[in-house]
Formats: C-alpha cells, sequence, structure tokens
C-alpha cells in the first residue's frame, strides 16, 4: 500500500467533526407482549401517540414522544425478536426529578423513591448505573446527573427518571440552547433567580438592574457546559 492509500484510509477512518454530519438518535423499540395493555400504559404517561399503523392480525405498530423529547419509541407486534420486558436502563432526563416524579404518581405510576448515587460498587443492588447502590433521597448537594428514581411498563422494561440541570462542558453544541417545555424554562429560571442572588449579596446587596442579562448568560452557559457567571 502506498503512502498516500495509507494516508488516505487513515483519514477516512477518522471521527468527523462534531456538528459536520447530522446523526439523530430517532427510535427506541420497546418489546412488548400486549400491545393494547402497552398502549394504554404509555398514552397513560401523558405521551404523545404519533402514529399507529396495522396490516392485518400479523403486524401492528405505533409510536409515542415522551413530553419535550426529540427522541421516540415505537412498539407493536412482530416488529421486533427482542423478549418483551427485555429492554432496561432507558433513561427519560427531567429538570425537575420531584415534581416529575409527582405527575406520574398522580397518573397511577408505580414508581420508586427519588435516590441517588453513593458511587460505591457493590454489584448487590437493584440494577442501573452498573449496579451501584441506590441510596433515598436527593443527592445532598443537588448534583446534575445524581439523583434519580425508577420504574416499569407492564412487561418489565425498565426506565429510570434522572434529574440533569447543568450539563457537561462537550455534551451538546454550545451554539444551540434550546427549553423544550415551560416547565423546563421556568426551572431554569428559578435556578437562575437563586444564583443570582447569591451574585448580588457579592456585590453588597445592591439591586442589579441587569438581571435579565445576567440571567440570560446564566442559562445559556447552565445548559452548554460553559462557566457558570459568578
Amino acid at each position: 500500500m502506498s503512502s498516500a492509500t495509507l494516508a488516505s484510509s487513515e483519514a477516512s477512518s477518522e471521527t468527523p467533526k462534531a456538528g459536520a454530519l447530522d446523526t439523530k438518535l430517532e427510535i427506541v423499540v420497546i418489546p412488548v407482549s400486549d400491545v393494547d395493555r402497552a398502549k394504554r400504559f404509555y398514552g397513560g404517561l401523558g405521551w404523545r401517540l404519533d402514529a399507529e399503523f396495522a396490516s392485518g392480525d400479523d403486524f401492528r405498530i405505533m409510536q409515542f414522544t415522551p413530553p419535550g423529547s426529540g427522541c421516540s419509541v415505537i412498539l407493536g407486534k412482530n416488529i421486533t425478536a427482542a423478549a418483551p420486558g427485555s429492554a432496561q436502563g432507558l433513561y427519560l432526563i427531567v429538570s425537575d426529578i420531584e415534581a416529575v416524579r409527582s405527575e406520574l404518581l398522580g397518573r397511577g405510576v408505580e414508581i420508586s423513591e427519588v435516590f441517588h448515587d453513593t458511587g460505591v460498587y457493590t454489584g448487590m443492588d437493584e440494577p442501573y448505573l452498573f449496579g451501584r447502590v441506590r441510596t433515598g433521597g436527593l443527592d445532598p448537594e443537588k448534583r446534575s446527573y445524581r439523583s434519580f428514581a425508577s420504574f416499569s411498563d407492564p412487561d418489565g422494561n425498565g426506565w429510570l427518571l434522572q434529574e440533569v440541570t447543568a450539563r457537561l462542558p462537550g455534551r451538546v453544541d454550545t451554539n444551540v440552547t434550546r427549553f423544550t417545555s415551560s416547565t423546563e424554562l421556568a426551572a431554569a429560571l428559578w435556578r437562575a433567580a437563586l444564583a443570582h442572588g447569591e451574585h448580588e449579596k457579592r456585590t453588597g446587596g445592591q439591586r442589579d438592574e441587569n438581571w435579565p442579562a445576567w440571567y440570560a448568560e446564566y442559562m445559556v452557559a447552565e445548559a452548554t457546559g460553559k462557566p457558570l457567571p459568578q
């Protein structure tokens, strides 16, 4: 192989630069045994039913989308060879885990108490994050990515709520910031208000007339993983 061919081969195997080519995760398949029961369950979560199709008695498919999600799920009859209940560790990211858990309880969903990650591996607890121990309650420091709650559909497919309020650096496109619901925006405004209160304390307790700009800077930085304003 010539040096030119080698160079071309190496270049073609490089990871594309971020943003060079959109490849969006659109669908996750949920294997179920009873389609009508699954339809009632996922509809009961408040998820949007986007479409439903059938072909005779041998094929049926439907698509649901969680509120604010860019990714949907499909379920049905003869759409996957996976065993019903085998989908596990399906993450639903929320900005206020206690509020979302309360809403699901109000919808009749059996859901765990909120718990957090101790960072200690034992392999003995109910599986999540590779078997780490579940400790009851919110993460004591209210850190992003650290608080969870879990529930399952009637077939045992396992879902996890994970509270994320500040993204890790590099996790999202730093040129794009969006809030997918009024609830998410309100939660971000509330966190910015609390942080701005601390900011005003450091500036002698004087009212910051430029608070809208400070709020905007804080909310964008939090959402994109950039350093927060002080």
